[in-house]
């Protein structure tokens, strides 16, 4: 069954001297550096293959003058361990932004079943994504490393096909944040955009408004994520807040206008549940299936946490727990919003009209541009927050790529600025990635829904390449630690969550209504399709001779956990 303990599986701590970003082919325990902080052990009882890996990790790598600390991922520790629990917990909701994200995407889930359809297909998604996050915190847990998913799928496939799957794995992980950031970018611009719509009678939004406003929320994020490395665990703490205020203040909002002052009455209860609307040219079935796309672009960041494994004490332990509280949090306010908004709602097909149909929903609960406005600005300061948040995932991920030599110029990409603390090449070079597609995108509906499925494409590969192989090994290929899902538990767990990916890759693919144009056309796998050519033909020409991928496989004990339990 699953289990969460403070012992982090067969581990012995070993002490090296390892020249900076050099990858340990080595076992799967290490020691810190800090003889002085070695936990008592007896010695007698190491095993001859330990100490014989040992001797070769040590032998095998230039030495520096002084000790240097390895964490679990194998690598020399160089970025500072300023998260705690909370503050962890609270990158994953604020990437996460369960509530704003579901809102600010209506448009692409309301026309698949109206009401119900939005809350059943949420309901259903979340359910599968939860099989996914606990596959996930089970490998992180196992491996905490800032790679995340590239790293486990260079562990799970084996020897033979590890080191090209985690490669594809790790690209296919970092391009669906670099469209997760263009997404949430998008819903900035437009939120900005109709605010100003909102109190200007008259003004006909643009594209380009969009454009430029997504252009400079871009790089004042980044600007943020690059300056105030030191800060970020604070502003993350301030996320929460703003978050969970934001929801509480917009559904209190949103039941208790309606109805009053002269404001039309709130829908009734068979429109919410009952009332099923989709007249998009598929059979009901499929429409509730294809409608659970909305819901997995706002829970589908599942791996957010476990970027930071390598900034955060005890992150065996602390990465799961965070991931959870994710999950359960962003669900329980995203339905909760959800039947909010569904209630508040008094003119149905005015949503179709609305180029941004959250802004209708509130100026229909509220009666008054004014609170519209204002509720909008809640959720213009979650989105701004996520943005930073996507930015920190970003270039970590990207740093991880480089740092295994996966990336072009991973001696840039690779590298963590001495003044700043964290890695502000790849940081910016997200950003640069993100500009080039509002440059696509300019304000186009038909790009932003290829953005949000490109994500959950992009993103489910990711998994896919960790946890598939992992499944079909027998789960025998990783050493796991605190959080193992034991037996038959495991198994179905890794099974369920497998089948959701691979089902819904399809379905997720499918135009958005039929007959099809180029409106209407769903672009995401053609966007899929030519990044992952991208990608291959950069493993031919440039990585595929000098990339040699992560190889530590899990019981790691890492500089953070020694003397520390936070």
């Amino acid at each position: 069954m699953f289990r969460m303990s403070n012992d982090a599986g067969p581990s012995v701590v070993a002490s090296a001297n390892f020249s900076r970003n050099s990858p340990l082919e080595s076992p799967t325990s290490w020691r810190t550096a800090d003889s002085q902080q070695e936990p008592t052990m007896d010695r007698q009882k190491k095993s001859q293959g330990d100490e014989a890996a040992i001797d070769k990790a040590i032998t095998s790598r230039s030495v520096d003058q002084q000790d240097v600390p390895i964490n679990a991922s194998g690598h020399v520790q160089e970025l500072e361990r300023n998260f705690s629990l909370l503050s962890l917990a609270g990158v994953g909701l604020v990437v996460g932004n369960v509530w704003p994200a579901i809102g600010g995407s209506i448009l692409v889930a309301i026309f698949n079943g109206g009401p119900p359809g939005v809350l059943y297909e949420f309901i259903a998604v979340s359910v599968c994504y939860w099989t996914v996050a606990a596959s996930i915190a089970e490998l992180s847990s196992a491996i905490p490393s800032s790679a995340g998913v590239y790293h486990w799928a260079s562990v799970t496939p084996g020897p033979r096909w590890g080191r090209v799957v985690g490669f594809f794995a790790g690209w296919w992980n970092y391009l669906a944040w670099i469209l997760g950031a263009a997404s949430m970018a998008s819903i900035f611009g437009n939120t900005v955009v109709q605010m100003y719509a909102l109190n200007h009678d008259g003004f006909e939004a643009k594209p380009w408004h969009v454009f430029i406003v997504y252009i400079i929320a871009t790089w004042l994020a980044c600007a943020v994520v690059c300056l105030a490395n030191s800060a970020l665990p604070r502003i993350n703490d301030f996320g929460v807040f703003a978050i969970i205020a934001g929801f509480f203040i917009t559904i209190v909002t949103v039941a208790v206008m309606p109805g009053r002052g002269g404001r039309p009455p709130h829908a009734s209860s068979s429109f919410v549940w009952t009332e099923w609307t989709a007249d998009i040219g598929y059979p009901d079935g499929f429409v509730f299936l294809a409608g659970m796309l909305n819901g997995a672009f706002s829970v589908g960041a599942v791996d957010a946490t476990t970027h930071l494994a390598e900034e955060i004490p005890n992150p065996q332990r602390n990465v799961p727990i965070a991931l959870g509280l994710q999950m359960s949090i962003g669900f329980t306010t995203g339905l909760c919003y959800l039947v909010a908004i569904m209630y508040a709602i008094n003119d149905y097909d005015a949503l179709f009209s609305s180029p941004y149909p959250i802004a209708e929903i509130y100026r229909q609960a509220t009666g008054s541009a004014a609170g519209a406005t204002g509720l909008l600005a809640l959720v213009l300061i979650c989105i701004g927050l996520t943005l930073m948040g996507l930015y920190i995932t970003c270039g970590r991920t990207l740093w991880a790529l480089a740092r295994d030599g996966a990336s072009p110029r991973a001696d840039l990409m690779g590298h963590v600025s001495p003044r700043l603390g964290m890695p502000m090449w790849s940081t910016v070079s997200s950003a640069l990635l993100v500009t080039v597609l509002g440059a696509i995108y300019v304000g186009s509906t038909t790009a932003f829904n290829a953005f949000v499925g490109s994500f959950i494409l992009l993103s489910s590969s990711s998994y896919l390449a960790a946890i598939l192989p992992n499944l079909l090994a027998g789960r025998k290929r990783v050493a796991y630690g605190p959080f193992h899902m034991r037996g038959w538990v495991g198994f179905s767990i890794n099974g369920v969550a497998c089948t959701y990916m691979l089902v819904w890759f399809v379905i997720y693919s499918f135009p958005s209504t039929l007959p099809t144009n180029a409106q209407t056309m769903n672009y995401a796998c053609l966007i899929w399709g030519g990044l992952t050519i991208f990608v291959g033909l950069w493993w031919l020409v440039g990585a595929r001779k000098g990339y040699q991928g992560p190889t530590t496989t899990g019981g790691v004990v890492t500089e953070a956990q020694v003397g520390t339990t936070a």
